[in-house]
């Protein structure tokens, strides 16, 4: 099992997958509900083989996952990985805003400060 908190090889594979648009596309129409293969690769105007390719690399950021019963293999969304992403995400946006509001607290202290710059 993966530890709640994502690797930096982790959300790295995770960014890479979706870094693409097609990759994208899979994700979104997987988070409707699991389809085959078959299924998924309709819409696009590529080979089976390129879409095999995409799923892959989507299931090694553990984005995806596929089950094989007889001739069908079918994907699913594995949700909780796009929630690490997200969370991940989250903490850094946290992280930033704390510092931008640190940095206008600062501008705003030097606008007061005698001899400090005044604004035009």
């Amino acid at each position: 099992m993966q530890s709640p908190n994502p690797s930096g090889a982790q959300i790295d594979n995770v960014f890479r997958a979706l870094g693409d648009p097609t990759r994208r596309a899979i994700i979104e129409r997987l988070a409707d509900s699991p389809v085959s293969v078959s299924e998924l690769a309709a819409p696009f105007d590529m080979s089976l083989p390129a879409i095999y390719q995409h799923l892959q690399i989507l299931r090694d950021a553990g984005l995806v996952q596929t089950v094989k019963a007889g001739r069908i293999r079918t994907c699913r969304l594995e949700v909780r990985i796009l929630r690490r992403a997200e969370a991940w995400l989250f903490e850094r946006r946290a992280i930033w805003e704390h510092r931008l509001d640190a940095l206008t607290e600062h501008l705003a202290r030097d606008k007061m400060r005698p001899g400090g710059r005044k604004s035009s």
